[in-house]
């Protein structure tokens, strides 16, 4: 199996003036930043009162009750996956140093022996296979036991009452994918998240109205039916792995990500704050299937305020069922990227959008940052497109009348706490925003 994939380098914007660099500590119970004068605790900190859906209720405090007994440092993948694992559902806090690998030996080392990309190339060309039925035998067979293989080594399970963060400015994860399931209270913070690669995604030829599709797995974080999430200053991006990068076979991208971040599966109360995402095809999914109301009527609500969003091809986020609070985030399409939309409106959604700023280079329609997939009623005010008070609704209907939204979620967030003028917006998250910038 020979698949290559080449790097790239990912500038950082510089700090602005009067936030201080990440010093962190990696001994004693705490990790430390210097600020005027005094240490500052960040692995201690808990979310703020009112500051989103997470601040509903027992609000969200991840471990910071943990004692010394359990709080780690972590510099691999292993020893990270041993102090998930460890210490029962005792408070945890999990300090990374340094960039940590999920797939550091390569995809070739997770391949089933007999696996060739070659020969499923060969034995799946359409040429040969046809599109009217998924593929099967051997090599399909191999495939799907070399993907067994990476799931096992990059799936990580988040406990209860766990805080994990990066030491300093430049630490996080490689190719891992965060699985907060079925529990409640977790926090990350200060993490650089490298999307996972799908070492072996599946060629499906009936996809894609029967001209086949290339499928893959592994988001960077999965929130799943659990309760109580913060996720802040994190920089979420595809890394050294952009979609760009990504070779066609069959006249098809071979797809190589899935989601950045999504809460699907009656997750609720979470609250995602200040992180940069950047670079990446489907960027955040809540709610994954229109059929699944029995486990998302009611929950799925979620606040995204104060993060970045460039180079983001769609879902931003796509939402089904859930009450969705969107409001500061600036949202930025530079000319040439691919770009399909920012806001999908899903089934029986109630997104409330409003405060937020949108950069959109010369060409790129102003219709297009709202998609209609199904009928639900979204709020849509005070959002700024290049400095311009726009209201969104109103553009997209005239620019597509064949999928005309409704103006009116039907609720209004009460768990906010400062909210910017969308004019201010660019100037507080571009430099804000991300990993190694915690004010």
């Amino acid at each position: 199996m020979n698949q290559v994939w080449h790097g790239h380098a990912i500038g950082r914007t510089a700090v602005l003036a009067g936030c201080v660099s990440l010093v962190l500590g990696v001994t004693g119970a705490g990790v430390g930043v210097a600020q005027a004068g005094s240490a500052r605790d960040l692995a201690r900190e808990v979310l703020a009162a009112g500051d989103g859906w997470a601040a509903e209720g027992t609000g969200t405090t991840g471990g910071s009750a943990a004692d010394d007994a359990h709080v780690y440092t972590v510099s691999t993948w292993a020893e990270f996956k041993a102090a998930l694992a460890e210490g029962g559902t005792a408070p945890r806090i999990i300090k990374v140093k340094g960039m940590i690998d999920a797939v550091s030996e390569g995809c070739d080392a997770l391949a089933a022996e007999g696996y060739d990309f070659q020969r499923y190339l060969a034995d799946y060309d359409p040429a040969v296979w046809g599109h009217d039925t998924p593929v099967s035998g051997e090599q399909e067979d191999l495939r799907a036991a070399s993907a067994a293989n990476q799931d096992k080594m990059i799936k990580a399970n988040v406990p209860a009452n766990t805080t994990i963060v990066g030491v300093g400015r430049d630490s996080g994860i490689r190719g891992g994918s965060l699985q907060i399931k079925a529990v409640d209270n977790v926090i990350l913070r200060n993490l650089t998240i490298e999307a996972p690669v799908d070492c072996f995604p599946q060629w499906d030829p009936t996809d894609d109205n029967k001209t086949g599709a290339w499928n893959s797995e592994y988001d960077g974080v999965v929130v799943y039916g659990s309760t109580h999430v913060w996720i802040d200053h994190n920089t979420l991006t595809d890394g050294r792995y952009p979609d760009s990068a990504l070779p066609e076979y069959f006249g098809k991208v071979y797809q190589q990500h899935d989601g950045l971040v999504d809460v699907v599966r009656g997750g609720n109360f979470v609250t995602v704050s200040w992180n940069s995402f950047n670079d990446h095809d489907k960027t955040m999914l809540i709610g994954n299937s229109d059929s699944a109301g029995s486990t998302d009527t009611g929950k799925l609500k979620v606040t995204l305020h104060h993060n970045r969003f460039e180079g983001i091809v769609e879902r931003a986020p796509r939402v089904r069922f859930g009450q969705v609070d969107s409001y500061n985030n600036h949202f930025v399409v530079t000319g040439g990227q691919k770009f399909g939309y920012v806001f999908g409106i899903g089934a029986s959604s109630r997104l409330h959008a409003t405060d937020n700023a949108f950069t959109l280079a010369s060409g790129v329609s102003t219709g297009k940052v709202l998609k209609k997939w199904s009928e639900a009623p979204l709020t849509a005010e005070n959002n700024y497109v290049n400095g311009k008070r726009t209201d969104l609704i109103a553009v997209h209907n005239a620019e597509i009348p064949a999928e005309t939204l409704q103006s009116g979620a039907g609720w209004t967030p009460t768990l906010r706490t400062k909210v910017d003028h969308p004019r201010a917006v660019p100037g507080i998250v571009d430099h804000r925003a991300g990993a190694g910038r915690i004010c």
